[in-house]
């Protein structure tokens, strides 16, 4: 019986985990989007100033457009029709002369939804020799995106590569893009989950010469929208690591309607950078970041050739900065390379569940107790009715 019992209690406890795996992939987005590329629509050569790549990702009843461009500094719009048939329109005389609104257009801009723009702006480095990764009046002159020169877009769809030099010194920082057709993971750490409403961007600095002996980094970055801005940064916190080891938070730079809870648009990255190209446990640093503040959204168009062709000379923008390493971490000298990834996209963030492989251990270190628990019940009952049968008989005079 005992036997029968804890057999019974293995197949509750492997059916339990069973069902919460099939919970979890059912759960799974099953959409799709087509993707397409075209680098500087309808021009026919490459336009002096820097390449504009558009991404079109179709669905079902909907157009995701990636538009992805260094006139200026390195900038990435989204927009998101109602409508299968949009298309991009670019008035490339006055798009090139970066100083003219309405030069790049969605038409038509009635099915336009939602658009935001995420533009890295600046890069700023500092001299830690107190080693307390606190930037302070320590920081040398910022490095101005906008006046690296960029070499041609490197496509491999469905990803494209950006990289520029400053003028004053070795090195490059590199912007990648992908875009994705389906729900899935990255397959280099952060290992960030993606939805079909969703593209990446890894940022990485390679071989830049540190201009101290302890140097540190911090990216600045801005965001553009045409309906909300991305105001506020939430923090989702989790006790599943399995993805990327040592990790357990996600953060969330999100635009919502008058504070409501239904989020527009987001930019999402885990608080993690790496220092080595092919990335591993023991390369990890981890990065922090300020709160968002209102920019001069004048100086971000002037920055950006995209953000003034679509937004105008003064877009409502908000920017913040992520800085790179924590006290007692290598310096930036050590092995002059970080990279730093984040997920932009309209609608939704995509949300971390606990993989199967979590609920497993999880439903075995719940259930064997219970299991436990239970045999003792049944081993101790056993013993009692045994107990009492073999009570001995008095003797018959």
């Amino acid at each position: 019986m005992a036997a029968d019992r804890s057999r019974m209690g293995c197949c509750w406890l492997f059916l339990f985990v069973f069902s919460s795996s099939q919970c979890l992939s059912s759960g799974a987005d099953k959409s799709s989007r087509k993707l397409s590329m075209e680098l500087n629509p309808g021009y026919p050569s490459k336009p002096h100033g820097g390449d504009l790549l558009h991404i079109r990702a179709l669905g079902d009843n909907d157009t995701l457009h990636f538009l992805f461009c260094s006139q200026g500094a390195p900038t990435l719009l989204l927009v998101h029709t109602n409508t299968t048939t949009s298309t991009v329109k670019v008035d490339w005389d006055k798009f090139v002369e970066r100083n003219t609104t309405g030069s790049l257009k969605v038409e038509p801009e009635s099915s336009i939804l939602y658009s935001n723009a995420l533009v890295i702006t600046r890069l700023l480095e500092y001299n830690d020799i107190n080693d307390t990764a606190i930037p302070t009046s320590d920081l040398f002159p910022p490095y101005d995106l906008q006046n690296f020169l960029w070499a041609r877009l490197n496509l491999s769809a469905p990803s494209a590569q950006l990289c520029g030099t400053p003028n004053s010194t070795n090195g490059s920082l590199c912007v990648e893009l992908t875009a994705f057709e389906t729900e899935g993971r990255s397959s280099s750490w952060p290992r960030l989950l993606h939805n079909t409403d969703s593209s990446q961007l890894t940022v990485s600095i390679d071989g830049l010469s540190p201009r101290a002996s302890h140097s540190r980094f911090l990216l600045e970055v801005q965001a553009v929208s045409g309906a909300s801005s991305l105001r506020q940064v939430d923090e989702i916190q989790s006790i599943d690591d399995e993805f990327t080891p040592s990790i357990f938070k996600v953060y969330q730079w999100v635009s919502s309607v008058n504070g409501s809870s239904d989020v527009l648009g987001f930019v999402q990255w885990k608080p993690v950078a790496y220092r080595k190209t092919n990335a591993a446990l023991e390369d990890a640093t981890p990065c922090r970041h300020s709160s968002p503040e209102q920019q001069n959204g004048t100086v971000t168009a002037v920055a950006s050739g995209l953000i003034r062709a679509f937004y105008g000379e003064s877009p409502e923008t908000f920017g913040l900065n992520v800085s790179f390493g924590l006290s007692g971490d290598p310096f930036y000298n050590s092995t002059q390379f970080l990279s730093w990834t984040l997920l932009v996209g309209v609608g939704s963030p995509p949300v971390e569940s606990f993989s199967p492989l979590v609920i497993t251990i999880m439903a075995a270190g719940l259930g064997a107790p219970f299991v436990f628990l239970l045999l003792g019940g049944i081993f101790v009952c056993v013993r009692k009715k045994t107990g009492t049968s073999t009570t001995a008989y008095e003797p018959i005079n």
